[in-house]
């Protein structure tokens, strides 16, 4: 494996009986970025991680992690990678420094380096006023921050994050994103699954999961650049009547309501978006506004899953 890259698989798949859950992925990761995996529950997004970090054998296919193979080489690879999963996995009756001292043992940290990574932990990540309290009666945000802390106690060169923020307020989210960019800045690599469009556009790159399958990957900027569709922003006093009218107009592909604006997707084969939708409308004479609005990733994630839903046999 070139050794730039931390994580190439090649058609990668698992199948539990007439289920697949992963369909043949082909993905590279480059070291040191924050990758992302953008899906709906159960589009694949966890069951490709536990493949990846050796939990799970593939049906099919393969994949080199850190330049080992999985799912051969599973066990040597368990201590490069840290995992946090989606629920909170630290044992609730022990206090912070249990827990992390717990964690360091079971990477094998000598003594020595148990003081002075725990010590390393608390002060990172901000755990010093909680440090003898039992984890079951912090907040979500100690819980979380504390996750993170135990999953790179051991210096990780790989970290696997499965839905980490969920439950948590904002400000402990983007705390959390400031976290994850300190380590990719230290040459971290971090996989982290995600439902949350404003966390995928954090990331360097991204793959959308529809399905167990990929149906589009790229840095953020580049999938919005290259979406198969416009987009048409519209306003006007009777949105939902509008709307119930756009939604049998051929060409369109989603329509979303943002306040007192439509955001309309059209399909990329229709030359005049915005005069298409006014005629199809039938309001010439009313005042309208209408108006080319720049994709985002929730248009690109839209149209990238309709497309995948309109291929896949019903």
């Amino acid at each position: 494996m070139n050794g730039d890259i931390a994580i190439r698989t090649n058609n990668l798949t698992r199948r539990f009986g007439a289920l697949t859950a992963v369909d043949h992925i082909n993905l590279t990761v480059p070291r040191a970025h924050i990758y992302g995996f953008l899906g709906p529950n159960g589009s694949g997004k966890s069951t490709t991680i536990r493949m990846l970090c050796g939990l799970l054998k593939p049906s099919d296919g393969d994949a080199e992690v850190l330049g080992y193979h999985v799912p051969r080489e599973a066990e040597a690879l368990k201590l490069k990678i840290g995992y946090m999963t989606q629920a909170f996995s630290l044992y609730e009756d022990l206090s912070v420094v249990e827990n992390l001292d717990f964690m360091a043992e079971i990477y094998s940290l000598s003594r020595k380096q148990r003081k002075s990574r725990i010590a390393h932990q608390i002060e990172v990540f901000g755990l010093g006023n909680v440090v003898r309290q039992r984890t079951g009666t912090m907040s979500g945000g100690q819980k979380q921050r504390l996750a993170l802390a135990a999953a790179t106690i051991h210096e990780p060169e790989l970290l696997f994050l499965d839905e980490p923020t969920g439950g948590v307020d904002p400000q402990s989210r983007r705390d959390f994103w400031d976290f994850l960019f300190d380590l990719a800045n230290r040459g971290t690599t971090i996989l982290v699954s995600t439902h949350y469009m404003d966390e995928a556009e954090r990331c360097h790159a991204l793959a959308i999961l529809q399905r167990g399958a990929i149906v589009a990957n790229g840095a953020p900027k580049e999938l919005e650049a290259a979406i198969d569709a416009h987009v048409v922003e519209l306003e006007n006093a009777d949105l939902h009547q509008m709307r119930l009218q756009l939604l049998k107009t051929p060409h369109v592909l989603n329509i979303t309501q943002l306040g007192m604006r439509l955001r309309v997707l059209v399909e990329r084969s229709v030359s005049a978006p915005d005069e298409y939708l006014r005629d199809a409308l039938q309001r010439g004479g009313e005042t309208l506004k209408l108006q080319i609005a720049r994709p985002n990733l929730e248009d690109v994630f839209a149209v990238a899953t309709q497309k995948s839903e309109r291929r896949s046999p019903s």
